[in-house]
């Protein structure tokens, strides 16, 4: 596991601390997820189709929440994560690429002082940002031998969460292409990474029940094995 602020920014290959975002609708109904594709020349899984999320940025660690994470989920990342800083930075670290690629807002009405300059467009929409609706689910780590490793701890939050029009992705960059809500028995279709239809069976099986998972899936891969755990901790 790496810390993002003493890693080299210059290897690629050194795993960087990283968070990915599953946003859930129509729970009750016909379950969507919120995907994009991934451009065709990028260097990380070019042309799949993935969740909203990336690796953290130094700045996160600065931003204060208006709403923490639910407690058994904040204590939980702390226990699973070698440094408490980067633990605390996750969360922000989700909401705030799912803000970049999808145009999406995870926050509170709320006004910003100084927000850092990866914070300014979320800090533009009056919003500061929420951690309340999230649930850490899965983590995994990419193998060995890709042109990017990361830590990627995985985040749930249902659509209701969001301060924002779910359908509207005008404010989203263009790192992800074909925004869009698929529904959950649609979704093999799609060209995806194998680390995300794992993800997918797990939400899959879980759609209906809204409490945290009494422990949380990890893909561990490293040099010499790749073995598929379950993160317990103390009782949620």
């Amino acid at each position: 596991m790496s810390d993002s602020s003493t890693t080299d920014r210059t290897d690629k290959t050194a795993i960087r601390d990283a968070a990915t975002v599953i946003v859930l609708r129509d729970r009750a109904t016909r379950p969507s997820v919120l995907m994009g594709q991934r451009g065709a020349k990028a260097a990380f899984m070019p042309s799949k189709f993935v969740f909203p999320g990336g690796a953290q940025d130094p700045g996160d660690r600065d931003v204060p929440l208006a709403e923490d994470l639910p407690a058994g989920c904040r204590a939980r990342l702390l226990e699973d994560t070698e440094h408490a800083h980067v633990a605390e930075a996750l969360p922000l670290t989700a909401i705030r690429e799912l803000f970049e690629e999808t145009g999406q807002v995870l926050g509170a009405p709320a006004p910003w002082e100084s927000p850092p300059p990866d914070w300014q467009g979320f800090a533009a929409t009056g919003h500061r940002p929420s951690a309340a609706g999230l649930q850490f689910v899965f983590r995994a780590i990419t193998p060995p031998g890709r042109p990017r490793r990361f830590d990627a701890r995985f985040f749930l939050v249902d659509v209701d969460a969001l301060a924002s029009d779910p359908d509207d992705f005008s404010a989203a960059s263009d790192e992800l292409s074909h925004l869009n809500w698929v529904a959950l028995d649609e979704v093999r279709a799609l060209d995806m990474p194998f680390i995300t239809e794992v993800v997918l069976a797990e939400i899959t099986a879980r759609v209906h029940d809204t409490a945290p998972p009494a422990s949380v899936p990890f893909f561990r891969n490293d040099d010499e094995e790749s073995l598929f755990l379950r993160l317990r901790g103390r009782a949620l």
